[in-house]
């Protein structure tokens, strides 16, 4: 294991103790957990020493590859973030979303062509011309390397948010880069991340915290498409999601991003045993000062990351009045950060890989 600020490393076996000892802690949480069981209370209490911002992280055994998730905005990200970094981003699942460089950096675009107006036309050729020129200047991977990268893609039909010529463009954008396409557009679902467990809204409602419980296990189904077959999902989590200063971990370029992010750390992963890394981006006002702990609680991603071994990272955004202009905590899509937004160079894609290569360190 190790220490953001020590070299000291505590042994597997320390940390497993620590997270057992988590489970039986009064100590106060970020998260009201109502009347979760004593294990769903254990998986949401960090298991590191008192300062939060200072977490102990085990030494991870992860492999090289990577995959993303996303809804609304944060689909968006994941799609940003697939392109940038495509040689280590091997598979995305998209919901609700559009095309890489759909808002062109500019938010009455965005608001006209990437939304939910009837007449939005997401203009793919410009977006191609940007993505080769992006990546003749180095600033985004060679686009070679989308050919054969596994994309999930859903958008429902009840959706009032985005709308569906928005979506449909994603999937032609990432047909035309040669990537194995699974688009899903005819469940009637609203504008939400589906799941199949209760707790989440009416399937046709679109409101906070997003998640719809609409008997259809979303999860479950893009980690199928992007790595094969999978293990059934666990009835109850035995890992730690870990909170960690964002800040910290990846430096000053996380500075306009929440204060604290989170990582999933299965009980095997923590053991050392070999593990792949999931991001997932929440979308807009689905962030943990809004929603709590309903994303990594009830999205699945946790049960299904113990059985798979998934190490799961949720980079967390936060809502800002003015400068940037960000009032609903979404990912940047548009250029409210600055025009390289999409791009290595983008201080949030930067800060989201900062903290991926803290998680291999």
């Amino acid at each position: 294991m190790r220490n953001v600020q020590s070299n000291s490393s505590p042994t597997a076996e320390q940390f497993s103790k620590r997270i057992k000892s988590a489970q039986t802690s009064t100590a106060p949480s970020l998260f009201s957990f109502g009347s979760l069981s004593a294990s769903g209370f254990a998986l949401f209490v960090t298991a590191f020493s008192a300062n939060a911002a200072d977490p102990q992280i085990p030494k991870l055994k992860l492999q090289p590859e990577i995959t993303v998730s996303g809804l609304s905005s944060g689909g968006y990200m994941a799609n940003q973030l697939h392109i940038a970094h495509s040689s280590q981003i091997k598979g995305a699942a998209i919901i609700a979303a559009g095309p890489y460089g759909c808002a062109q950096n500019s938010l009455s675009i965005a608001l006209d062509h990437c939304f939910n107006k009837a007449t939005s036309a997401p203009d793919l050729a410009i977006a191609d011309t940007q993505m080769q020129q992006l990546a003749s200047a180095g600033k985004i991977d060679d686009l070679k390397n989308l050919a054969g990268a596994k994309v999930w893609l859903l958008h429902g039909s009840k959706d009032t948010t985005v709308h569906a010529a928005v979506s449909d463009a994603l999937s032609k954008q990432y047909q035309q880069l040669g990537a194995t396409v699974s688009y899903l557009n005819d469940k009637p679902f609203a504008h939400h991340y589906p799941i199949a467990a209760k707790g989440g809204n009416d399937c046709a409602v679109s409101d906070a915290p997003f998640l719809g419980s609409c008997d259809f296990d979303s999860t479950g189904e893009f980690l199928t498409h992007l790595l094969g077959k999978v293990e059934q999902k666990a009835a109850t989590t035995t890992g730690s999601l870990v909170k960690f200063n964002q800040q910290e971990v990846a430096g000053d370029v996380a500075d306009g991003m929440g204060d604290e992010g989170f990582v999933y750390i299965p009980t095997s992963c923590a053991k050392g045993e070999s593990c792949r890394l999931h991001i997932s981006f929440h979308g807009c006002k689905q962030n943990a000062d809004a929603v709590g702990d309903a994303y990594p609680r009830l999205s699945g991603l946790n049960e299904y990351a113990d059985t798979n071994h998934l190490v799961v990272l949720y980079p967390q955004t936060k809502k800002s009045a003015m400068a940037p202009f960000n009032p609903n905590a979404c990912w940047d899509w548009w250029g409210y950060t600055n025009g390289d937004y999409a791009t290595k160079q983008g201080v949030q894609i930067q800060a989201v890989m900062n903290m991926a290569a803290w998680l291999r360190k």
